[in-house]
């Protein structure tokens, strides 16, 4: 049977990490959490002192980079040079210097190879911003998975709780929004929906319910490209 290469794009808070790794786990496909790429540059940038805007130091700094995913009992780990920095890249003030590191031409394009690597053998579903429109525009399906901004952001702020990294709910809430508009106008790459993705509206909707719903695209498309 032939294996497909699906990309999940869509905002923080949407539900993409969930439904992912679920979809992964029934496909028995490899899960990619690109998002946690761009926050190893944010966090390795960070410890160095280094500004988002800082195009040269990001360059030389990508080109030195070892940032790789290593599987297990918990699921996928993210090490930069052989150190396990998952526990670091999760927080706000990460998730603003991911934001603003992914809008660098520089550093999109030292990941663009990483990632078609990645996903070169198939059997994999990429979660990410970008994954249908720029990295894999020729995915066999492309997943955009959105929700209301309310509702996102209670989400998120429900994770930081569970983390013992809690904010206000407003301030969860400003962060998000000022996040959508930067991903969403920056002119590399931007946060939008691939011209043939599949639209999932979270908002009102179980994780279980999104899977269902897109395990029906996947069967059709399985179905498809075997016959």
């Amino acid at each position: 049977m032939r294996k497909l290469l699906i990309t999940i794009d869509g905002p923080a808070g949407a539900g993409k990490t969930t439904v992912s790794k679920a979809l992964a786990d029934r496909l028995e496909y490899n899960y990619i959490d690109t998002g946690a790429l761009y926050r190893g540059v944010a966090f390795e940038a960070t410890t160095r002192g280094m500004a988002a805007e800082d195009d040269a130091g990001l360059e030389t700094m990508c080109q030195n980079l070892d940032l790789r995913f290593i599987r297990d009992a918990g699921g996928a780990r993210l090490y930069s040079g052989g150190v396990d920095i998952s526990g670091h890249i999760r927080s706000p003030e990460m998730s603003m210097m991911a934001s603003a590191v992914s809008a660098r031409p520089v550093v999109r394009r030292a990941l663009l190879e990483v990632q078609r690597k990645l996903g070169a053998e198939k059997a994999a579903v990429f979660e990410g911003r970008d994954m249908g429109t720029v990295v894999f525009p020729e995915a066999d399906i492309k997943f955009f998975l959105t929700a209301d901004l309310s509702v996102r952001a209670l989400r998120r702020h429900r994770e930081l709780e569970e983390k013992r990294s809690p904010q206000h709910f407003e301030e969860v809430k400003k962060d998000m929004e000022r996040r959508d508009q930067n991903d969403s106008s920056r002119k590399e790459a931007p946060l939008k929906p691939a011209d043939d993705a599949i639209l999932i509206d979270s908002t009102h909707l179980s994780v279980d319910q999104i899977i269902a719903h897109m395990l029906d695209f996947v069967k059709k498309k399985i179905a498809e490209v075997n016959n």
